[in-house]
């Protein structure tokens, strides 16, 4: 009997008696200005329907070129997982069905990747995993269907659904890894930390934004069960386009769970699609799994093949940035960072964000102190990556340059940072308009003090007494006067001279 779901068991129950094997189809978006076979625009959120030609809808007549950026950008990427590049490949046709392939066929390539047989190496709690490269191959995109009417904004329920092909013809470079075993407990950190390494690694050859929020980097997750001790691979599930590494995790827990409650039942786990929902971390059925042959794939007819000559592949091996790994640890050697803190960085995406803010002059501890605290906040509230909140690293560098000058305090900062993200202007703008610099006038402050001194006679007893930790309630109550701007070691000072 098959079935696609059951009601999951507990991820550490599943694991008493299954092991997990996964298996991770990142695709990413490149950044050319555009798209993979035509002179379209690639840029992101335009009006629908406003980014196509001939080409890329697939009129009859309408011949493809291959964008020479993208296959630059595909030998970086495959360079840049120790891949091998083949002397010659070629572009074939995926034939399949579906509303916003406006050819009904994709262009992509099948048995003659460009880059195939690599490896990246990645770290959990300490342990290293060797992830196995299958192939990095070229494609494009598809366009983008919006269900409209129904309330999950899917195709079921929906009244109607509408076709956007701006993105159709998109550069894409998708990477197979080969099956990851042996990674037990840590399955869903380990599929975290690859889809961060990788979206690490595209970044710095700057072939992509890689902003999974927007699409431009999404995953497919492979997994299957077996129980523990044998050998042959499970039956896998494909839960596809996860856009976020929260959702990478959540996906892999959750599928072990499912997976291990249907074998549990004794029946068998079907090949299929599943939807992942964010809001109840669970997957649905999507449409069962073809096979390679269910595709009718051959060679594509209106392109020549791709042969980049050995002397092209060496410059560009020649341009690679350094590995991520090595930039991390030099990075944290510079900052002298924990590897707690350095794995906290590396987690929220903002390992480039705090290292322009040092550049821009703030000290490491700094910049890392704001980016994981107020602007990591802002931008769960809003729901967007770290990389998106309105506040350069330049502008978060001038918020600690003003607390270094003593002119705002810790808590002050804070409202700057408020201001610039609401559109107020500079850190130097906000602090203006509205009047957050630190007050260190005598004369202002010393009115401040004789009024706390007055309004708390005991306070000032125990003070005049020798008592001078009892300082702090008075700086609390001049504190709360002048609107968190007084300067708390000055107000200090006063108020023990005052009273001896």
């Amino acid at each position: 009997m098959t079935t696609t779901s059951a009601d999951p068991v507990t991820f550490e129950d599943a694991l008493e008696r299954y092991d997990p094997v996964m298996g991770m189809e990142v695709h990413v978006e490149l950044n050319t200005a555009s798209k993979m076979f035509c002179g379209c625009s690639t840029v992101f959120g335009a009006d629908p329907n406003t980014q196509v030609c001939p080409v890329c809808l697939g009129l009859p007549g309408a011949l493809p070129v291959v964008n020479a950026r993208a296959i630059e950008s595909a030998i970086k990427i495959g360079l840049a997982l120790n891949c091998s590049i083949a002397p010659w490949c070629r572009f074939a046709r995926k034939n399949y069905f579906y509303p916003d392939m406006p050819k009904n066929f994709q262009t992509s390539q099948y048995d003659e990747p460009i880059a195939y047989s690599g490896w990246t190496e990645i770290e959990v709690d300490g342990v290293s995993y060797r992830i196995e490269i299958e192939r990095a191959h070229m494609e494009e995109d598809t366009g983008k269907s919006l269900h409209v009417g129904g309330a999950t904004g899917r195709i079921h329920g929906a009244s109607h659904s509408l076709v956007d092909y701006n993105r159709a013809g998109i550069p894409l470079i998708e990477i197979v890894t080969k099956p990851i075993e042996g990674t037990g407990a840590k399955s869903p950190e380990v599929a975290r930390a690859y889809v961060a390494h990788l979206r690490e690694l595209v970044l710095g050859l700057g072939v992509s934004d890689v902003r999974m929020e927007q699409g431009s980097m999404r995953c497919d997750v492979n997994l299957s069960l077996r129980p523990i001790g044998v050998t042959t691979l499970g039956t896998r599930s494909e839960t596809k386009n996860v856009n976020s590494l929260r959702s990478v995790e959540r996906a892999v827990r959750h599928e072990i769970g499912r997976h291990a409650a249907v074998l549990d039942g004794g029946n068998r786990i079907v090949q299929e699609t599943r939807h992942w929902h964010e809001d109840t971390g669970v997957t649905t059925a999507g449409r069962e799994k073809s096979d390679a042959e269910d595709y009718r794939y051959f060679p594509e007819p209106d392109l020549v093949p791709v042969a980049p000559s050995r002397e092209w592949v060496e410059a560009l091996r020649a341009q690679l940035p350094e590995p991520p790994s090595l930039h991390r640890a030099r990075l944290q050697a510079d900052w002298a960072f924990s590897d707690l803190e350095m794995r906290d960085v590396a987690g929220a995406g903002a390992m480039n964000l705090v290292a322009e803010t040092v550049a821009a002059g703030a000290a490491p501890q700094a910049a890392k102190k704001w980016w994981l605290s107020e602007l990591a906040r802002y931008a769960n509230e809003h729901d967007i990556a770290i990389d998106d909140v309105p506040m350069s690293p330049e502008q978060v560098a001038q918020v600690q340059g003003l607390l270094d000058a003593g002119r705002i305090n810790d808590k002050l900062a804070r409202q700057v940072f408020d201001g610039v993200l609401a559109g107020e202007g500079t850190p130097e703008e906000v602090v203006a308009r509205r009047g957050l610099e630190v007050v260190s006038d005598d004369s202002a402050l010393g009115d401040a003090v004789d009024r706390a001194i007055e309004a708390n006679p005991d306070v000032a007893a125990k003070i005049a007494a020798g008592k001078h930790a009892a300082a702090g309630a008075l700086i609390g109550a001049v504190m709360k006067e002048m609107r968190g701007r007084a300067d708390a070691g000055r107000v200090r000072e006063l108020i023990l001279a005052r009273l001896g």
